[in-house]
């Protein structure tokens, strides 16, 4: 065990431009004397537009609000997953397969014994994690990784197990696999990884289309858990009302499809909602409201542009009977990790969507009105980090994890 001492770095949030706060009236994107935008670079997709004004590029719009940055941990090795215990240490995940604990003193623990083999490289490895709803009481955490499979294949599973403590290192008891993504494949990129509990009880689950041909083609069809949001019960089984289960031919677990790969996915509080970030190809990151049954369109549309520089299938963005996403970024953030803001510490923030960047190595902070994103504001971008996850924690500060080598947990505060 180590004890890393906080290391503080100040960023100041400072109004520039013709930007206004948060609590002034937003103007629709292109009205005179509207702010523009807070991504200037040109699309990479080009003669595409949105389908309803605000859908992208939203107005740059700034609270004003100084901040400081405090470094908790380092030597993290691509830190993915967190949450905090009622205690208020920090549950980590490490995409190596690591689980740690991070005390409130800035203290690391010893790697966790008892978790299972993970299959890693490429994009493989260890991802999100969630607490029982009644993790006071049972002791679970559930958590999704790349899971070895027959044949030399790979599948995102999902296991849960007790968290136990001996001697002042973590351990998994009583780990069980209650779901496994078919089919395996041997694909190591466009895994998915989140998993975030219902107000309900039930678990959601992203999975990715692993980044290949035969995956996008599978994200539009239901006889199989590739491009979906799975919906399941703690102990794996299937919730009675999810909208397939009476579809012959569809895998019973399926939420809602057409997704590329979603690595963000968290609950809105104030709608009780479910909302996933996935990554587009080359621009097209969407910020979707998964609903039951829904399609989300890909591969058949979507904002931005193949690896090759080419159209995505027809090259259309939208089409009868697909959802839209309520928002986009082309070009793209690479988005990891999100959260709502319902805390106290921040009251400018109140009701903001944040969302971690991996290519674009910052944090966005999104306005909302309702269910429409109606500014943009990018923090930390001096960082020059990959931003993984967001979480708010109990004291009201954003906890956020870099992704790197010698990955960091931070921590922003009230300067």
């Amino acid at each position: 065990m180590r004890r890393l001492l906080p290391i503080l770095l100040v960023a100041m949030v400072a109004a520039c431009g013709p930007r206004q706060s948060q609590g002034a009236a937003a103007a629709a994107p292109g009205a005179a004397g509207s702010p523009g935008p807070e991504e200037t670079d040109p699309p990479n997709a080009r003669g595409q537009h949105p389908a309803f004004p605000g859908q992208t590029r939203a107005p740059a719009l700034t609270t004003n609000t100084a901040f400081q940055v405090q470094t908790i941990a380092g030597g993290l090795d691509h830190p993915w997953g967190e949450a905090f215990l009622p205690d208020g240490r920090l549950l980590l995940t490490e995409r190596a397969g690591r689980v740690r604990i991070l005390t409130r003193g800035g203290a690391l623990s010893p790697p966790a014994s008892g978790v299972p083999r993970v299959v890693s490289g490429e994009q493989a490895g260890l991802f999100g994690l969630a607490l029982d709803p009644a993790f006071a009481r049972s002791g679970l955490i559930y958590f999704a990784y790349m899971e070895p499979r027959a044949g030399g294949l790979s599948g995102l599973s999902v296991a849960r197990a007790r968290l136990t403590e001996t001697g002042g290192r973590p351990g998994l008891s009583g780990l069980a696999v209650i779901f496994r993504a078919e089919p395996a494949m041997s694909a190591l990129a466009n895994i998915g990884g989140r998993v975030v509990f219902a107000p309900d009880g039930t678990l959601f689950v992203t999975v990715g289309d692993r980044f290949t041909p035969e995956g996008q083609r599978r994200a539009q069809t239901l006889d199989n858990d590739l491009g979906k949001v799975i919906r399941i019960n703690p102990d794996g089984s299937t919730p009675k009302d999810n909208p397939f289960v009476a579809k012959a031919g569809a895998r019973a677990e399926i939420w809602s499809y057409g997704h590329r790969n979603p690595e963000s996915a968290a609950i809105n509080p104030w709608t009780h909602q479910l909302w996933t970030v996935e990554h587009g190809p080359r621009g097209g990151d969407e910020v979707n409201i998964p609903r039951a049954g829904k399609n989300y369109g890909w591969p058949v549309i979507s904002y931005g542009e193949d690896y090759s520089g080419l159209p995505v299938g027809a090259g259309i963005t939208a089409h009868a009977g697909l959802e839209q996403p309520i928002y986009y970024w082309d070009p793209v953030i690479a988005p990891s990790g999100m959260a709502f803001y319902d805390a106290a510490l921040f009251p400018a923030w109140k009701g903001s969507l944040f969302v971690g960047g991996l290519a674009s190595t910052h944090l966005a902070r999104l306005t909302l009105k309702g269910d429409r994103v109606v500014g943009e504001e990018w923090l930390l971008q001096d960082l020059g980090e990959r931003i993984r996850d967001v979480i708010v924690g109990p004291d009201g500060a954003l906890y956020v994890l870099t992704d790197t080598s010698n990955g960091r947990v931070l921590r922003l505060a009230p300067k």
